[in-house]
């Protein structure tokens, strides 16, 4: 039996967070936008379905809506904020604006714990973020729940199984949310927890082999943790059919392309193609300091190279990419978002298309930590799998100004010593990312007895969930100074080092 439930995205900042939520019970889920029509929704089977929240608001004229046979289709639905505004909305109920917008925590009184708010006692803190609110229930509605602002804070249909939420139960700021949304998946939507890596393993091979089979494929392995991922599950799935391509670009850390060729080469014996390419890209990226400027050139260089590469290989009729879910939910939101633009130079832009081969992308419905869970269960070294991301220009975006094999051998050899220190601290792993970067600034210093003049390397080290937002890390300051120390004696050219204190939002996590 396979378990599904379906997310409406109506455009919240948390649909993915939803998706998430759902898949930390083992059901698995799939976020589609508010256009899929009740046909293809009762052709998926799923156990329920959760209308997301939303920005826009149903008093607008471009208001999203969804197809109203959805609601005839007898299956479970959760509204979640503008997805219980929209719930109210078609079943002949007032939606308005409040008169006091509610905003953050907020405490909700549970006026029938039964169903969603089953084991959660009268009251319990929630999450809002709305203006418009329930003003009046639906014929057969009842309300279930209420605060000092809303009457209506959630409502249910029994006998159509349908609910709504006016906080969002997904968010960690609604500290029992979780076990809203349990209640939804298994008391209501009744499922049993069905999804597992070890499932997700059988299915993937299995679909893979249905869509290659007997013929040969082609991946770009960078040896980050979603191409590694992906190139020992179409290993599995393919054996001598999966050709993996490294190319060495000259822009990875210390050791890097050695580890990558011995893991996959080596230990894994997979069909491995090197493409030595360092010179070419350090040739082209001669006196560029313009950041997008360079993550174009290593891009079309990065697709040029496996190009030439592929066609050495006779009879491939796939492309391989490590798409991952947050990339294909970004791409068909109805919403649209800056997320495709911002990572464009990650990806293997055009290669499909212009070597006419049919696409497969085998992790494209996990997220990150997902992914590293696969590689886990895949039994994939700990070291590729936890290691820290790494962005798709390399090296080239951490050296502010021009690139040369100069600079970059620095930078290698002050990231190699900061990273060490980390792991010698056993924090390695409470940090999200932690990254040199190699300022264009010299400055004076005093080594031995002589004047220097030299380079600055800034320390950078983030705590964060998902990336989208981060934190700096209070690492110890005795820590600090060891790898300060480490990098100025032992780094010929540099002679001071400084900490990034900036948080994400502001600064990014990589300068550039």
């Amino acid at each position: 039996m396979k378990e599904l439930i379906v997310i409406i995205d109506f455009g919240s900042q948390y649909s993915q967070l939803i998706a998430r939520r759902v898949r930390e019970y083992n059901v698995y889920c799939e976020v589609h936008p508010p256009q899929i029509s009740a046909d293809k929704i009762k052709e998926l089977n799923p156990q329920g379905i959760i209308f997301s929240g939303g920005p826009k608001s149903l008093t607008q004229e471009n208001a999203p809506k969804c197809d109203e046979q959805i609601f005839e289709l007898g299956i479970p639905v959760l509204g979640i904020c503008y997805g219980m505004q929209l719930i109210a909305h078609h079943f002949k109920g007032k939606v308005g604006k409040s008169s006091a917008r509610e905003y953050g925590h907020t405490e909700l009184f549970i006026d029938d714990s039964s169903d969603l708010f089953k084991s959660l006692g009268k009251t319990m803190i929630t999450w809002m973020s709305h203006e418009d609110k329930v003003k009046k229930l639906p014929k057969d509605f009842i309300g279930s729940a209420h605060t000092a602002n809303s009457s209506i804070a959630s409502f249910c249909n029994r006998k159509l199984k349908i609910f709504g939420v006016q906080f969002h139960p997904e968010v960690v700021h609604t500290p029992k949310g979780n076990i809203i949304l349990k209640n939804f998946l298994f008391t209501v939507c009744k499922c049993k927890g069905l999804w597992t890596m070890q499932s997700f393993i059988h299915d993937s091979i299995r679909q893979i082999q249905q869509q290659v089979g007997n013929e040969s494929i082609v991946l770009g392995l960078s040896g980050g943790v979603d191409s590694s991922v992906a190139a020992v599950l179409l290993h599995k799935a393919l054996g001598p059919k999966l050709h993996c391509i490294f190319v060495n670009n000259g822009l990875l850390r210390d050791g890097e392309a050695d580890q990558v060729r011995d893991t996959f080469q080596k230990h894994y014996k997979m069909n491995f193609h090197y493409a030595e390419a360092e010179k070419l890209f350090l040739d082209k990226l001669k006196n560029v300091t313009d950041p997008e400027k360079k993550r174009k050139i290593i891009g079309r260089l990065f697709i040029e190279v496996f190009d030439a590469y592929a066609k050495k290989l006779k009879g491939i009729k796939f492309l391989a990419q490590g798409t991952l879910y947050p990339d294909v939910i970004e791409s068909q939101s109805v919403f649209g978002g800056p997320s495709s633009m911002i990572k464009s130079h990650h990806n293997v832009g055009g290669l499909p298309k212009k070597m006419k081969l049919k696409l497969v992308e085998p992790l494209k419905f996990l997220f990150k930590d997902e992914v590293r869970l696969l590689g886990k269960e895949l039994k994939i070294p700990a070291e590729l799998v936890d290691r820290h991301p790494f962005p798709g220009p390399g090296l080239a975006i951490r050296i502010l100004g021009a690139v040369s094999k100069e600079r970059l051998d620095i930078l290698r050899q002050a990231d190699k010593r900061f990273i060490e220190e980390i792991k010698a601290a056993g924090l390695y792993h409470d940090v999200w990312q932690a990254l040199s970067v190699l300022l264009p600034v010299r400055s004076v210093g005093v080594m031995g007895d002589e004047r220097t003049y030299e380079n600055t390397i800034a320390l950078r080290a983030v705590t964060s969930v998902d990336g989208m937002t981060a934190d700096w890390a209070k690492l110890p300051m005795d820590m600090l100074g060891r790898v300060s120390n480490k990098i100025i004696n032992e780094v010929k050219g540099v002679n001071r080092v400084v900490y990034d204190i900036s948080s994400k939002p502001p600064a990014t996590i990589e300068w550039e």
